[in-house]
């Protein structure tokens, strides 16, 4: 049995519905299944990253990503811009042109900035950085993608935290932070790459006892970190989908 923190015992029956966060899929010529897949009603979807040029929106409209987005968004699916922070080394204001130009070319609903800082010291400066954004896109859905819990004063200054990043092997045994049970589960984010398809129940039961509403799971390995695990669907994704749409007893 995974060692987990059950920050209070009712987590698992908040009320909160679990869904999909999608980290980002291939560009829609590469991935058109896996894009395609994301406007059949009824998928449990809380956002997808639009993740145009492998590190940001590119250097003009795709109209392969307009088309992808534009589909999303009329089927009522919040849509986010990839920002990389790479771990708070990146100028702010590129990070703001960026952020522009999603806005501007692809209407998304907000963002994800991926790699971003998680230490006490980089959260004012991070603080900055998500007003700034919240200010390019009014009512802009901001998630922070540390891949770990990092420190609690994250948590009052976005709308989601990506609290786990990596693989099913660490994940069966991770932790949630105490400081977490402050907060309700659609706070938090977790994306798990490498989970057998036997192990898909223990794998969202971790979730809902860790307090994390957003998911991503899939059985795509990163291959000791030379491929992109979320970049195509899972093989289990019709099987995922439904349990998610059911729910999982505990």
């Amino acid at each position: 049995m995974p060692h987990l923190t059950s920050t209070t015992a009712g987590t698992a029956g908040t009320g909160v519905r679990s869904g999909f966060g999608i980290p980002g899929y291939a560009h829609p010529l590469v991935a058109p299944t896996e894009w395609a897949e994301l406007t059949r009603p009824g998928t449990p979807l809380h956002w997808v990253v639009l993740n145009v040029s492998g590190r940001g929106p590119g250097s003009r409209p795709d109209p392969h990503c307009l088309e992808a987005a534009g589909r999303l968004r009329n089927a009522g699916v919040r849509v986010l811009g990839h920002l990389d922070s790479a771990h708070g080394t990146r100028a702010p204001g590129d990070l703001f042109a960026d952020a522009h130009l999603y806005a501007d070319w692809y209407r998304v609903d907000g963002f994800l900035v991926d790699r971003c800082p998680a230490d006490r010291g980089d959260l004012p400066e991070v603080r900055r950085v998500v007003t700034a954004l919240r200010g390019i896109r009014d009512g802009a859905h901001v998630v922070l993608g540390q891949g770990t819990h990092p420190y609690p004063g994250y948590a009052e200054n976005a709308d989601q935290l990506v609290t786990y990043r990596g693989s099913w092997a660490d994940y069966r045994w991770s932790q949630a932070a105490e400081w977490t049970a402050d907060y309700p589960p659609d706070r938090f984010c977790h994306f798990v790459h490498s989970v057998p398809r036997g192990h898909l129940d223990e794998a969202l039961r971790i979730a809902r006892w860790q307090g994390a509403a957003t998911i991503y799971f899939t059985d795509r390995t990163d291959r000791g970190g030379s491929v992109d695990p979320w970049e195509t669907m899972p093989g289990y994704w019709d099987d995922i989908v439904s349990r998610i749409g059911t729910g999982v007893s505990e």
